[in-house]
């Protein structure tokens, strides 16, 4: 598992509300495809300006209509098979001294069940009636791809962070992800690592109305107390956003460790990562998500006290199965091995 048993099931008996039904929700889901296509911001646009890795249902696709998806996947590379939702973020690259690029692949964290690269998905909840789970055609954005720069007040937990493994075997990697500005930082690590986690916290508050926003964003917020680390409730919702979400967090490991050669990396010594976006600096890393479970499950997951890839009453499959849901790529482009630049960015 990504944190030891004892540690992680301390970090469940510490949640708010834990004896009265707290989850914590943890789970594997496969790459679908990398593609670029983003239905969320850029629907119906093919090609969209950068690529992404996306995971869960199958129907992933340029458009999504604004209904309930779970009545339009037929299968999910998630090990929760009534997860149809999506879930898709920036993917990274390297950029080598002669200046290609390469795609950093996504690894599986630890305790691996036989899922392929993707990304382990996180859900917390504070209480049985406490948090409301997603209603059908919910979908929102957390991130920007065009920021450049750091935004984090340093009082405030960081909605979005990289971590850098120290030593084999995910050494360095500790609790509360974007919460230590000791290891966490909101732009790429500047020296070799490891392996690099990214992890995105999504906004926890809600309007109690709209499902959608034109930019995916108003409709939810942040706890007064800013994003939430995912063993905590976040604290009170802010007035215009009253109704309590689950903690959905995305954390992805990227395999970094093919190029620890000093040879590849730039002359001046700086870091050579850039995102799918264009981004040298990381601080674009973002994450979309549309909502696909299948009837109440997430509810009942939110209520149950559920404990890591398991949950009474919810269909598990193993990752064979899994792996078998795909959907067909849309753009005809080159994405793997060397390249002279990245995909729809023309760098």
């Amino acid at each position: 598992m990504l944190f030891s048993l004892l540690a992680f099931t301390a970090l469940v008996q510490a949640l708010p509300n834990a004896g009265g039904g707290g989850s914590l929700v943890r789970f594997p889901c496969s790459q679908i495809v990398i593609d670029r296509i983003d239905p969320l911001v850029n629907p119906g646009q093919i090609p969209s300006p950068h690529i992404h890795q996306v995971i869960g249902g199958n129907a992933f696709n340029a458009t999504i209509p604004s209904t309930d998806v779970s009545s339009l996947a037929t299968c999910t590379t998630c090990s929760f098979a009534e997860d149809l939702s999506n879930y898709w973020t920036a993917n990274m690259y390297f950029k080598a001294r002669n200046g290609s690029y390469k795609r950093v692949p996504q690894i599986p964290n630890r305790g691996n069940t036989g899922e392929t690269g993707g990304v382990t998905v996180y859900y917390t909840s504070s209480g049985a009636g406490k948090t409301t789970a997603f209603k059908p055609g919910f979908r929102m954005l957390v991130g920007d791809p065009m920021r450049r720069e750091a935004g984090v007040n340093p009082s405030m937990k960081m909605q979005s962070c990289y971590r850098c493994y120290k030593g084999p075997n995910f050494k360095g990697d500790d609790l509360s992800p974007c919460a230590d500005p000791t290891v966490d930082t909101e732009g790429f690590p500047n020296k070799m690592c490891s392996g690099i986690r990214t992890n995105l916290h999504f906004p926890t508050c809600w309007d109690g109305k709209n499902l959608d926003s034109p930019d995916h964003k108003s409709h939810i917020a942040y706890p007064t107390a800013g994003p939430a680390s995912f063993h905590t409730d976040g604290g009170a919702c802010p007035s215009t956003h009253p109704v309590k979400l689950p903690q959905l967090m995305l954390e992805i490991v990227w395999d970094t460790t093919q190029f620890n050669d000093k040879s590849l990396w730039p002359e001046d010594g700086s870091q050579p990562f850039v995102l799918s976006t264009g981004d040298p600096t990381g601080f674009s890393q973002h994450g979309d998500y549309v909502f696909g479970w299948k009837g109440d499950a997430l509810q009942k997951a939110m209520d149950g006290a559920c404990f890591g890839a398991t949950c009474t009453g919810l269909k598990t499959q193993n990752m064979a199965t899994a792996n078998k849901c795909a959907v067909p790529k849309t753009v005809n482009e080159n994405t793997e091995g060397w390249i002279d630049k990245l995909p729809g960015t023309g760098n």
